[in-house]
């Protein structure tokens, strides 16, 4: 008989839980200035009325808005916890939306290490952040997945570059050690609420009646310049150097300058959202990345949005999207699908 591996030191500390000290409070500009940054000028992000009228009491956050103050708080778990790698390359993302996220909310958010799976040599490594709100009701869940990369994968001079590009109280690098002490944090027992966030009023989505499987949504065209990664990163707190200094993005083994993940998965939620008339009506939104978006200096770059209705729910009059991006004749979105709510 043979013995089962021994789990690795990150693998023994699936579960670590912590919880940020502060709540992050939901400003409205703050909606509107990730709105921006993610080209969403669907009306419910920037308008008080518009957002009324879908019976919303405050400006919609757009759906990935969290991934903003998840990346602030996961820093910790990168720089504690998930460390002995140089850089970390995003491949998955999932958004559980159970109500949308308004203008006003107060969240606590807390943030769990909840896979470590080894692939094909790479340890791939899932982060969970809960977005709770004074309630005490589960408003938002985020569950982000990157690649561990160590030096052996890079260009030696990269860590060196990083740390000369970036901002002085950034350390984008995650420096430590899994050798010293350790104490294990886990996220207490009790009963999850999650808010039901399509129970009170009816989705300005289409009606599930006038729907069918197969309909396919108008293509889109979407233009990034290297100015629209400058701002995201200042938006979203993403600063890393790859989406903003070619010399550094070539180091790491890119052609170019790419654009961020999260971005282009704000762009793609934008995208569906025209189509359906409410981003609030989405419960469900996974992306898995397959190719970065190069982003030229002199040219940018053009991003082409499709999607069509993958399957219908009759019972809960729910129905399932497939999302395609292309970028330069390349796939950048794997697999992409949201789940949302028809009226």
């Amino acid at each position: 008989m043979t013995a089962a591996p021994e789990a690795s030191p990150l693998e023994a500390r699936v579960g670590h839980y912590y919880q940020m000290d502060n709540t992050y409070l939901v400003g409205r500009e703050k909606v509107r200035e990730y709105a921006r940054a993610v080209q969403d000028y669907h009306p419910v992000h920037w308008d008080v009325d518009a957002a009324a009228r879908l019976g919303y009491p405050g400006l919609v956050a757009p759906l990935t808005f969290t991934s903003a103050p998840g990346m602030q708080c996961n820093r910790r778990m990168f720089e504690e916890i998930v460390v002995g790698y140089d850089t970390y390359l995003q491949t998955e993302e999932v958004f559980e939306q159970h109500r949308p996220i308004v203008a006003g909310d107060e969240l606590v958010i807390d943030v769990e290490l909840t896979s470590v799976r080894r692939i094909a040599g790479r340890d791939m490594i899932t982060v969970t952040n809960t977005f709770t709100d004074t309630q005490g009701e589960r408003v938002h869940t985020l569950h982000t997945t990157v690649v561990g990369v160590t030096a052996d994968d890079i260009d030696a001079g990269v860590k060196a570059a990083v740390q000369n590009a970036m901002m002085h109280d950034v350390d984008f690098s995650g420096v430590g050690s899994l050798d010293g002490a350790y104490e294990k944090e886990v996220r207490p027992d009790g009963e999850i609420r999650i808010a039901q966030g399509g129970s009170t009023r009816t989705p300005g989505t289409p009606s599930f009646d006038d729907v069918e499987v197969g309909d396919e949504l108008p293509t889109r065209h979407t233009r990034l310049s290297r100015g629209d990664l400058v701002n995201y990163a200042g938006v979203a707190g993403d600063a890393n150097p790859i989406h903003w200094d070619e010399d550094i993005a070539k180091l790491a083994g890119l052609p170019d300058v790419i654009a961020h993940g999260m971005l282009t998965m704000g762009l793609g939620a934008g995208f569906v959202s025209a189509w359906s008339g409410d981003p609030g009506a989405v419960t469900r939104y996974a992306v898995r990345l397959s190719a970065p978006a190069v982003v030229s200096a002199k040219e940018g770059a053009d991003i082409e949005f499709s999607g069509r209705i993958k399957s219908l729910d009759p019972e809960t009059r729910t129905g399932v999207i497939v999302v395609a991006a292309k970028s330069a004749g390349k796939k950048i979105f794997g697999l992409a699908t949201m789940t949302m709510r028809f009226s």
